[in-house]
């Protein structure tokens, strides 16, 4: 089937985390455009969270970038599920879907997010459930390259497996700069070569976030620090090589003062400026 384009939500966003609602709710400060949640969080919360989220979601852009999907999972598609997320992404008019190229779950369901085999195979049966993912919800989503750690079963680079995955499910790249970055230094490939080689048609938007050091060779994403030098200027990278997209800031724990936050958004708006104005005047 085919699909209406995404809609446009502007250029800069923060993952909305339930600690901010307050602060929010007296009104999202510039340069954020939109906001990101996991609506695994919010699909069932009532109450007086549940009354500041639709609040927020009547008054703003939201995406949704889901946890449990699997999408590389031997179980069945959770249908259910699905058919529950297409009902809360109508109720809160969000403009886009995205979830991990990773599963979590097969006869139980984990906390951490496993790395698909980069097989032929794998891609045959990720792409049979993206198609169907996408037929339900009546919309293309945005699949995010993910940091792993190991690459068990490998037939194929992970920049080949991923442009597999996207051209043969006709559907977005939500594009990590830091997990690139995080599984260029642990898997020891170019992260440079590895951005200018993903489609630039497919971007629907990105992510950045920081990463924990655990030793010279070995990042660990955890999304509980301030993104690094390296990873800012591998998104002004991104930039040149692919055009401004819009990006959103991740934070998902030690989450510092708003205005730490908006130090960080602040930078993502400079370097899209400077993008644009290289363009514009090429």
């Amino acid at each position: 089937m085919s699909f209406e384009s995404t809609s446009v939500f502007g250029q800069i966003g923060l993952g909305l985390r339930r600690e901010m609602l307050d602060e929010m709710l007296t009104g999202v400060p510039r340069p954020i455009d939109f906001l990101e949640v996991a609506p695994e969080n919010w699909l069932k919360l009532g109450g007086r969270f549940g009354k500041q989220f639709k609040q927020l979601t009547e008054r703003n852009a939201f995406v949704c970038h889901g946890l449990s999907l699997s999408i590389g999972s031997p179980a069945e598609l959770n249908v259910e599920f699905v058919k529950s997320l297409k009902a809360f992404f109508k109720e809160h008019n969000v403009r886009l879907f995205s979830e991990h190229l990773s599963y979590c779950s097969g006869e139980g369901h984990m906390y951490d997010l496993m790395p698909i085999p980069f097989t032929e195979e794998a891609i045959k049966h990720v792409v049979t459930r993206i198609k169907q993912v996408q037929d339900i919800l009546e919309q293309q989503i945005a699949i995010e390259n993910v940091s792993y750690y190991a690459a068990p079963g490998q037939e194929m680079t992970e920049l080949e497996f991923t442009n597999a995955v996207l051209a043969e499910s006709d559907c977005k790249l939500l594009i990590d700069i830091n997990n690139i970055y995080v599984n260029s230094i642990n898997h020891g490939y170019d992260a440079e070569q590895f951005l200018k080689g993903l489609p630039s048609q497919r971007i629907a938007y990105g992510h950045i976030a920081g990463h924990y050091t655990e030793a010279e060779d070995l990042l660990v994403d955890t999304h509980g620090s301030p993104v690094i030098d390296p990873v800012w200027q591998l998104l002004e990278k991104a930039y040149a090589f692919h055009g401004v997209f819009p990006t959103l800031l991740e934070r998902d724990f030690n989450i510092p003062p708003m205005a730490e936050l908006l130090a960080e958004l602040n930078i993502i708006e400079k370097l899209q400026f400077s993008a644009n104005k290289v363009k514009y005047s090429a």
